[in-house]
């Protein structure tokens, strides 16, 4: 008798509340990339994602990855999507599906360490040592340098400058400047301008398509209530 009426009550809340069932969660590639993305989930990219698949109805999970593994593991659907990258890789990665509004803007710099240094675009490069991350598509499909060196972590990139084994090291603006500071490194500097300015956008694979619109709606919603500038900014969401 008490499991009939367990199972009457069970019955009843569920029809009481029948569009209550878990959100899908998704598991995207990201990454670590201070302050925008970090392996905690605090990165300022990380909260505007959150927010936003939380408004779509849906939740995330960020994976860190090395930044080329993290794009082929999206694209062969081993995760659901990759967080950040420039548009048009989806005309080489196929099963990837780009939502339309941006997640922000990337500012690609050349950073040097030496004041004798002059970088103002790409063919300014090709007489210097020059390194960067593995799988920035953006530089490797621009760069022409005397030499290149390629790591897999921003640390290991501006340790490599610090350390005088390249001329220049090609990263964007806010994470560099992260750098600079965390690692105390005394002269090292932005050249400007930009090599490039890039909106940034989130991918999904190709079985999430149905998702894209209504993620690139949450996106849009949330600069137009100021919520993504904020969080951009760096402020933290309510507990």
């Amino acid at each position: 008798m008490a499991l009939i009426l367990r199972f009457q009550l069970l019955l009843l809340a569920l029809l009481a509340f029948p569009g209550q069932t878990s959100a899908e969660t998704l598991r995207i590639g990201a990454t670590s990339a201070p302050p925008i993305s970090q392996p905690d989930g605090n990165g300022r990219l990380d909260r505007i994602l959150d927010e936003a698949f939380r408004r779509a109805g849906l939740e995330a999970r960020f994976v860190t990855l090395p930044s080329e593994r993290s794009l082929r593991e999206a694209d062969a659907g081993m995760l659901d999507g990759d967080n950040n990258r420039v548009a048009g890789l989806e005309a080489t990665y196929s099963n990837l599906v780009r939502v339309s509004e941006s997640n922000m803007n990337y500012e690609f710099m050349a950073f040097a360490a030496s004041s004798n240094v002059r970088v103002e675009s790409w063919a300014d490069l090709e007489r210097l040592s020059v390194g960067h991350i593995v799988g920035w598509k953006i530089v490797e499909e621009n760069l022409r340098a005397a030499s290149v060196t390629k790591v897999a972590t921003a640390e290991e990139l501006f340790r490599l400058l610090a350390g005088g084994r390249v001329d220049v090291v090609i990263y964007h603006r806010l994470g560099g400047e992260h750098y600079v500071n965390t690692l105390g490194l005394q002269g090292v500097r932005p050249l400007e301008p930009p090599l490039a300015v890039r909106p940034m956008y989130l991918y999904l694979n190709r079985r999430h398509e149905a998702l894209a619109e209504p993620l690139a709606q949450a996106l849009r919603a949330m600069k137009a209530d100021g919520r993504h500038a904020a969080l951009l900014a760096g402020e933290r969401p309510a507990p």
